[in-house]
């Protein structure tokens, strides 16, 4: 098999030419893919025409399928694929726009997915780009001041937090029985593979710092997130038809613009990996 596989900015993010995921590959790519992936961050596969059954025996490459928290989204035919839809709507008729505001996903569980895969099905015309902060190099950046500071600290996660500026779809009480009511993760992550540290934040799902007031808290985390946030530690990804996207949850943030125009169909599939406790 013929293929590239290129750097897509100076910190994070590759793009894979010449992969078909719609059949199988050898162990060789499925291993320089895989390394790719701890690597970059976001592994960008262009030019794949992947139904719901493909897309799912696609990822079974970088690992097994984590079960997502709301079941409201999946598709019949294949449920451990879910999709995103601009066209769905929150229960008082507003709009629902799927991945607003910077997070990542999952945290609120004990072992968060290591990765979310999406799949483009159909497009706006322009706009809708997704954009991923590499929390790696975020941590870098840090003071030795800061970092010694929050070294050991951990964040509370929750389905929603109370701070968040963004409301999600309700979960069933089936779904919601499903999940603990809260987790606490280090705010200092460590990469199980590449042993780099990163930041490990997310506004939606982090109610609080364990042990620490709300008023000293709240503060530090809006704090990190800003720091982190900067434009010089982000890709945007500019969505073309037929691409596969897999970033990775444990050392990145991401967000999905809505700055299109909404009569205009934005349709993707999406599935996540397992991952593991954080530490």
């Amino acid at each position: 098999m013929s293929y590239e596989i290129l750097p897509l900015s100076e910190k994070t993010g590759v793009e894979v030419k010449g992969v078909d995921l719609s059949s199988p590959i050898d162990d060789d790519t499925r291993a320089r893919l895989n390394q790719a992936f701890v690597d970059g961050s976001v592994l960008v596969m262009r030019g794949q025409s992947l139904g719901p059954a493909q897309l799912r025996n696609a990822v079974l490459n970088f690992g097994e399928i984590f079960e997502q928290q709301n079941t409201k989204f999946a598709m019949p035919e294949c449920p451990q694929i879910h999709y995103l839809s601009n066209q769905d709507r929150y229960p008082d008729g507003k709009r629902y726009i799927p991945g607003a505001g910077y997070h990542t996903d999952h945290s609120n569980a004990v072992e968060p997915p290591k990765a979310t895969v999406l799949c483009a099905v159909e497009l706006p015309d322009s706009g809708g780009d997704t954009q991923y902060v590499d929390m790696r190099a975020a941590y870098d950046g840090l003071s030795e001041e800061t970092k010694k500071r929050i070294a050991n600290l951990k964040g509370t996660h929750v389905y929603q937090s109370k701070h968040s500026a963004r409301k999600l779809i309700g979960l069933t009480p089936e779904a919601q029985a499903k999940i603990p009511e809260a987790v606490h993760h280090p705010i200092v992550r460590t990469h199980p593979e590449s042993g780099r540290k990163s930041l490990y934040l997310n506004p939606i799902r982090i109610e609080s710092i364990q042990g620490m007031p709300e008023g000293e808290g709240l503060p530090l985390l809006n704090e990190l997130l800003a720091h982190a946030t900067q434009e010089k530690y982000q890709y945007r990804h500019k969505w073309q038809p037929g691409d596969m996207v897999m970033w990775d949850n444990r050392c990145l943030l991401h967000k999905a613009n809505g700055d299109y125009d909404h009569d205009q169909t934005r349709y993707l599939y999406r599935v996540m990996l397992k991952g593991d406790v954080p530490f």
